[in-house]
């Protein structure tokens, strides 16, 4: 009885013991799950974009650009001045070739326009990678990298394309990144941005060095207009409808460009349009107001950043930073929450490992299991088999980061609208103010474009909504270039 005795009490107290353990865990696992709770909430309410704010963001952005037309480096948006007073109008003709460099990959592309009715007639284009070790290079090998390119692109051609005796190949070059133009084919490049650190190009013309590339290969092209990505988009939106009034690019990197009166450019700008007007290069990636809903992720990317202080609109908008923003708050909830275990995952801790487009794909997961979300956790970050809590935490993160990005780019859209006065309902019947867009995230991620283009209808109110529009125009950049080479060697010609 003694020995029966001795084993229950035994028993009992190993239960106990037991208990004792899962009520721990349990306690453990609950505090844990509340400070990744906490996180997410701190993370909403820092990146809250109320539609007051939204609207201080968008007077902010059209008090900039007042500011950066009127004097010289007076804003963090450079409102330069493009050359591009002869924008397509859809009767160009014959043979013109582009060059997009927008990121980490370029472009060539040849169009046969038809002229009046014809529109384009043909196009073909090849894709380039760009190897990393010549993005922090020197600008010879870079560029000699890309003549080489276009020369074989050129060589391969059918002979129906061959340029008649006499005549030479002309060549649209879409340069995506600041630029000080002196003229529709100079300019001198202003910094790098999108990875890109070739400290021997910094305030050369971008076109020479271009140029003397292309002489080197033994190819007889010149270049006839010099533009960004997004100035091409505009032009190839212009081409096909003559209601776009601006272009934004929502890419790797994002900016915007928009056609300007000749009046509201001052003088000090030295050469003004020679038609009634001009488009102007926000590159407005810079801006930067004190209305912007940023957190301590966005300040530590910034600061670890090749150029800190720089871009921070693009830091919170564009594709090359939206899952590194992601990365960074599973981090803080991976070190102080243990949402993954007891251990951070090494590959966590690898910056830009967590692409937006695998951001995408884990926001758009509508699996019951969310297996998409657990696919892409242990695929990129070796995390395996997560829990479906962890894994809506995951896409609620997403959300909340793709929602900032995009109702803030609406937010510069209407900054827009409202410089040129199109915030309000226009006296013309049918008139259409139409925004050409462009870019992989916009394109692709359509849970961000979605939000976007319902915010900006909100922006601007239900009336006013029926006259914006915003239209896909892809591949703009890249025959956008290719336009502007043939409306600018018609009108220098002419």
């Amino acid at each position: 009885m003694k020995t029966g005795k001795v084993a229950t009490v035994i028993g009992a107290a190993t239960a106990c013991a037991v208990a004792a353990v899962v009520v721990q865990r349990y306690v453990k696992k609950s505090r844990r799950w509340g400070r990744v709770m906490a996180i997410l909430k701190e993370l909403e309410e820092k990146c809250a974009t109320p539609m007051w704010k939204l609207r201080q963001v968008a007077d902010a952005m059209t008090v900039e650009m007042h500011a950066g037309l009127a004097s010289e480096g007076g804003s963090k948006l450079k409102m330069l001045i493009t050359y591009v007073d002869n924008l397509p109008t859809g009767n160009e003709e014959g043979l013109f070739y582009a060059l997009d460099l927008g990121g980490t990959n370029f472009r060539v592309l040849r169009v046969q326009l038809g002229g009046k009715d014809g529109g384009i007639v043909s196009q073909d284009f090849t894709e380039v990678s760009i190897p990393p070790n010549l993005m922090v290079g020197t600008s010879d090998e870079l560029f000699d990298y890309i003549a080489a390119e276009l020369a074989k692109f050129v060589a391969q051609e059918d002979q129906k394309f061959q340029v008649p005796p006499g005549g030479r190949r002309e060549l649209g070059f879409t340069f995506s990144f600041p630029v000080m133009q002196t003229s529709i084919t100079s300019g001198n490049l202003i910094k790098w941005t999108k990875g890109f650190n070739i400290d021997d190009a910094v305030g050369k013309d971008v076109v020479a060095a271009l140029t003397e590339a292309i002489q080197r290969q033994g190819l007889d092209m010149r270049v006839t207009a010099l533009v960004n990505d997004t100035v091409g988009t505009l032009a190839g939106g212009r081409y096909t409808n003559k209601d776009v009034i601006a272009a934004v690019i929502l890419g790797t990197g994002t900016n915007a460009a928009y056609v300007e009166r000749a009046q509201a450019i001052p003088k000090w700008h030295g050469t003004l349009p020679k038609t009634g007007e001009m488009v102007i290069n926000m590159e407005w990636g810079n801006f930067r107001s004190s209305h912007l809903p940023l957190t301590e992720y966005d300040s530590s990317l910034d600061a670890e950043s090749l150029n800190p202080g720089e871009q921070i609109f693009e830091k919170i908008i564009s594709g090359m930073y939206l899952g590194e923003i992601v990365r960074r708050v599973l981090c803080k909830m991976a070190e102080e929450a243990l949402i993954f275990g007891d251990t951070v995952p090494s590959k966590l801790k690898v910056p830009f490992i967590l692409r937006t487009p695998d951001m995408s794909a884990m926001h758009h997961d509508s699996s019951a299991d969310l297996s998409v979300v657990g696919s892409k956790l242990k695929s990129i970050l070796e995390i395996p088999g997560t829990p479906l809590e962890v894994r809506k935490v995951v896409v609620e993160l997403c959300n909340i980061i793709a929602t900032r990005g995009a109702r803030l780019s609406a937010a510069g859209i209407f900054g827009i609208l409202k410089k040129l006065g199109k915030d309000t309902i226009s006296d013309v019947e049918g008139q259409k103010n139409v925004i050409a867009m462009d870019g992989g995230l916009y394109e692709h991620y359509s849970e961000y474009s979605q939000c976007l283009e319902n915010t900006l209808h909100e922006l601007v109110g239900e009336d006013v909504s029926k006259s914006v529009v915003i239209e896909h125009s892809n591949d703009g950049s890249g025959i956008g270039a290719a336009l502007l080479a043939a409306s600018h060697s018609q009108y220098l010609e002419g």
